[in-house]
């Protein structure tokens, strides 16, 4: 080969890589693209709740005093009116016993009075009105004696005493008779004497009763907190009740998803040691009040009959609630959604071998997927994941993308991958 014929091959060797450079750095970049499609899509919420039933009491002594006998333990059903716990009472009975007494003492001086009271009030009334009438009868003698000069003044002035002193003495049996009449004052202050010695009755055997303590009503004994020899303190709680009643279930949800929540929405549920035991439950209630400290509304939950035998109080467990439902939806994946709060929702699609922004209206998302309404038709291609900007060239690359996905996502353990207040 000659030196030129040589020459020209290495030219265009370079020419050739040049060529291929330059291809290499201006081919349009790989992006991957998904076909729109209509599907089925679901928006569930997921949660942690707790089994609680409708009432739950604490049970505390209004007493101070020692703890004699405690007749329940933890688990126990026990019904309205049973004993649960006995605290030493010898003082309280002494006192009751005492105020017994007062009471029948004053019950007995009252009933004297409207009896043997009255009567002997009567009679010396009787016998006063008689020494007055003598003594009246006197005056009137000794005047005629003293006006014809038989007596003297001086006699006739002690008559008059006397008279007087009659006068007084029938004047005090009278007001003695008055007060023991019905309306009288010291019938009115046996009566009140009476009523003061029945309050103080009624109090001892009030405190008396306080020393046992009763079920309010039908429940079972959560905790036991209390044992025969202690010494307790009116606030301290004993023992924990749960009231008999339907059992609930109590969540905490952040107040982020308040809007996707309306009572009587359906859930499933699922306790992490019963995987294969699912049941129902419903939306009962949601709480008016959010909780300033944790950011989350109060949500309870019914259970349709048969409840699950294995629940227990204050067991976890995993709400998953449907919130929304489309049958029918133009469905791209939620990464497909690209823009802002200035520039709207829009997705990207490739025209002429160029990216695109289009506009969309979206309307139910999840995590995964998001319903189209308007911008879009069933089989546009949108991009996904990483692409050029608007303008920029691209091509889809030749591997499948990813599929859409819709509804409730995976089926892995739900009570390991839901978590509080995770909107889908």
């Amino acid at each position: 080969m000659s030196r030129r014929s040589a020459l020209a091959l290495v030219v265009l060797a370079a020419a050739l890589l040049v060529a291929i450079a330059t291809w290499w750095a201006t081919r349009a970049p790989v992006v991957q693209a998904v076909s729109v499609s209509t599907a089925p899509l679901v928006r569930t919420l997921q949660f942690s709740a707790r089994v609680a039933t409708a009432s739950r009491v604490e049970l505390g002594s209004t007493l101070t005093g020692r703890v004699l006998a405690v007749a329940v333990a933890e688990g126990d059903l026990v019904k309205a009116g049973d004993v649960l716990v006995r605290l030493e009472s010898d003082e309280l009975r002494a006192t009751w016993a005492q105020s017994q007494a007062s009471e029948r003492q004053a019950a007995a001086r009252l009933a004297g009075l409207r009896s043997t009271g009255r009567s002997a009030a009567q009679a010396a009334v009787a016998q006063a009105e008689a020494v007055r009438v003598a003594a009246q009868a006197d005056l009137q003698r000794t005047q005629d004696l003293v006006a014809r000069g038989f007596l003297s003044e001086a006699r006739l002035d002690e008559v008059r005493r006397a008279l007087a002193v009659a006068q007084a003495q029938l004047d005090a049996a009278r007001a003695q008779s008055a007060a023991i009449a019905e309306p009288g004052t010291d019938v009115a202050q046996a009566q009140a004497q009476l009523a003061l010695a029945s309050a103080a009755r009624a109090a001892a055997e009030a405190r008396l009763a306080e020393a046992v303590l009763t079920a309010p009503a039908d429940a079972r004994v959560l905790s036991r907190l209390v044992e025969p020899g202690q010494i307790v303190q009116p606030g301290r709680a004993l023992l924990g009740l749960a009231l008999a009643g339907p059992l609930q279930l109590v969540a905490q949800v952040d107040e982020r998803y308040l809007e996707q929540l309306q009572t009587g929405q359906t859930a499933r549920v699922l306790a992490d040691a019963f995987p294969t035991q699912r049941f129902t439950a419903r939306v009962l209630s949601i709480a008016p009040l959010v909780d300033a400290q944790r950011g989350a509304i109060e949500v309870k939950f019914s259970l349709p009959p048969p409840t699950p035998a294995f629940l227990r109080e204050d067991m976890t467990l995993s709400v998953e609630v449907e919130t929304a439902r489309r049958e029918q939806a133009l469905v791209v994946p939620a990464e497909a959604l690209r823009g802002d709060e200035w520039t709207g929702d829009s997705v990207w699609i490739l025209r002429d071998g160029r990216v695109e922004a289009r506009p969309v209206r979206p309307g139910l998302r999840t995590l995964d997927a998001a319903e189209i309404l308007d911008g879009l038709r069933e089989g546009d291609q949108v991009l996904i994941g990483a692409a050029p900007l608007p303008g920029q060239r691209a091509r889809v690359g030749s591997g499948a993308a990813p599929p859409t996905r819709v509804g409730k996502g995976t089926q892995e353990d739900a009570g390991a991958a839901m978590t509080n207040a995770m909107g889908r």
